[in-house]
């Protein structure tokens, strides 16, 4: 399957740099950092199936790993056959492993929040995951007007960042409307049951994983097992941060992108 992609063109010719979202968004949360990234890099924002612009295709397989190889293919279709990667949430879990399947396509690769990294897998649907996706969806048709009050956004966000209160309106609403059309959330969901991540990278590949010191979807004490990824690896761990180190500290994280690809 090919995915919904846009290519951001930088003004010269630039290293191609793919931004991998998290299950129920879609490629507009990367919006904090894809100016400022765009001026070095060619980045490739991609839409996973049943999110964004991406058609929900119920016989595409949603494991991370068939969801690595359609990634692949979409890259390939436009002729990048080598390339950084960064991924939020699955997309990180996805990233991870692109990596370990396809060596020598990737670059660099960046786990923002990766999933993936528990120490046992989930045998039943996440509940917190289930209640966000339901009032998303139940209240889409009145988010445009409810998130202009500081109470709705609370109920939104306080689960996603400590920093909520300092997100835009633009990026609650387009968030909002990303999980409530998520058509392929719950097709993820089941498709990562009694799974986690556990292929071989080989350690040629940079690899840098963030999480936020108070990340409350990924929690450390069940969702963060450093064992799981190479001893190669970078972790980072970022004080005031939820889920999306993206959304509450977009220059760290930019920062971060140019150290791992070796753009700095």
């Amino acid at each position: 399957m090919i995915l919904h992609s846009q290519i951001h063109k930088s003004s010269r010719d630039a290293e191609p740099l793919l931004l991998i979202h998290g299950m129920g968004s879609a490629s507009s949360a990367w919006k904090p950092i894809l100016h400022e990234l765009t001026q070095t890099f060619t980045v490739i924002t991609i839409d996973l199936p049943g999110h964004g612009a991406t058609p929900m295709d119920y016989s595409q397989p949603m494991d991370p790993q068939s969801l690595a190889r359609a990634v692949i293919a979409t890259m390939q279709s436009h002729g990048f056959n080598r390339f950084h990667v960064v991924g939020n949430s699955l997309g990180g879990w996805i990233a991870l492993e692109m990596a370990a399947m396809k060596p020598a396509a990737i670059a660099s690769v960046m786990g923002l929040a990766p999933a993936g990294l528990w120490l046992a897998p989930f045998n039943a649907r996440y509940p917190g995951g289930a209640i966000a996706r339901m009032l998303a969806n139940s209240l889409n048709v009145v988010s445009p007007t409810l998130l202009h009050y500081e109470w709705a956004r609370k109920i939104g966000f306080e689960n996603v960042s400590p920093r909520w209160r300092e997100f835009s309106y633009d990026l609650c609403l387009e968030a909002t409307d990303a999980m409530a059309a998520a058509t392929g959330y719950y097709p993820a969901w089941d498709a990562l049951l009694k799974k986690r991540f556990d292929a071989v990278i080989d350690e040629s590949i940079p690899i840098t994983v963030i999480f936020g010191d108070t990340d409350k979807t990924l929690p450390a004490t069940t969702c963060q097992e450093r064992s799981l990824v190479p001893s190669h690896t970078v972790w980072l761990v970022f004080s005031e941060c939820g889920h999306a180190p993206m959304w509450d500290h977009p220059q760290e994280v930019i920062a971060e992108i140019l150290r791992t690809t070796g753009a700095l």
